[in-house]
């Protein structure tokens, strides 16, 4: 026991199988609770790719170049949001610093959430890949496992980002309000609009730098070729990094209260 009568704290770095479960598992547990939440991240990314194929109805090519692109956006977007704000109740409502008060490690409670958050995110993803390969026609060259991947990959960066970017706000609208600081410049940055190469050089040197950038290649990269391609492996453990980059900044911004 502490001074205070509190039990040891985990160490930061230490991770707990049972630990991190746990967490995961009481956060499943709200979100059941949630229905609306829920038919936010696994509806609207399907909702929003069935619009766009019909938007494209008189010219199929339009679809096929930027669905799979959009099918790597959509879960993203979603993913920041429902995080974002799901997290930021939990700190302000004191959750978070009661799970502190345990001996829980920072490490355990962020792996927690990414993974009750990331088990929602591959259900989005392959009901997103699946409506667009096998119900809109998506043409995909290479195999749509590719695309489940990246469009995961991009899911649990949204993840990530959600849980980071509610330690800076006070509010749900100011969770809000970080969309257009964090995702809109990689949307408009990412290549979705215009080849990178074709940028400002100054924009394509931005470019290179943010995480959508390369979940659009990756997903350029199934679209062009039947197989699995250096490019897309580089693209793939990218985004990857960067997620995991992210949540570890994440863990770097929950605070123990020592009074």
């Amino acid at each position: 026991m502490t001074p205070t009568g509190t039990p040891p704290a985990a160490p930061a770095g230490a991770l707990n199988a049972s630990r991190t479960l746990a967490t995961a598992a009481r956060v499943l547990r709200q979100l059941r609770h949630d229905p609306r939440t829920i038919a936010l991240m696994l509806l609207v990314p399907c909702v929003m790719l069935f619009l766009l194929r019909y938007v494209f109805d008189g010219n199929a090519h339009t679809f096929d170049s930027i669905g799979a692109s959009l099918l790597g956006i959509f879960p993203l977007i979603t993913m920041f949001l429902v995080t974002s704000i799901a997290t930021l109740r939990e700190r302000t409502s004191g959750t978070l610093q009661r799970l502190l008060a345990m001996p829980l490690g920072k490490g355990d409670l962020i792996a927690g959430y990414a993974l009750a958050f990331g088990a929602l995110a591959i259900v989005q993803s392959a009901l997103a890949t699946a409506l667009a390969v096998w119900g809109l026609g998506l043409d995909v060259t290479g195999s749509p496992w590719l695309l489940l991947l990246v469009a995961l990959l991009d899911a649990l960066l949204g993840t990530a980002l959600g849980l980071f970017v509610s330690a800076f706000a006070a509010s749900e609208f100011q969770a809000v309000q970080f969309m257009p600081a964090v995702i809109f410049p990689q949307l408009l940055l990412c290549g979705l609009f215009t080849p990178r190469d074709q940028m400002h050089p100054a924009l394509e040197a931005i470019s290179d730098a943010l995480p959508m950038s390369y979940a659009v290649d990756g997903m350029n990269e199934v679209l062009k070729h039947p197989d699995l391609t250096a490019a897309f492996a580089r693209d793939a453990l990218i985004v990857a990094g960067c997620a995991l980059l992210v949540l570890f900044l994440g863990a770097a911004t929950l605070r123990r209260r020592t009074t």
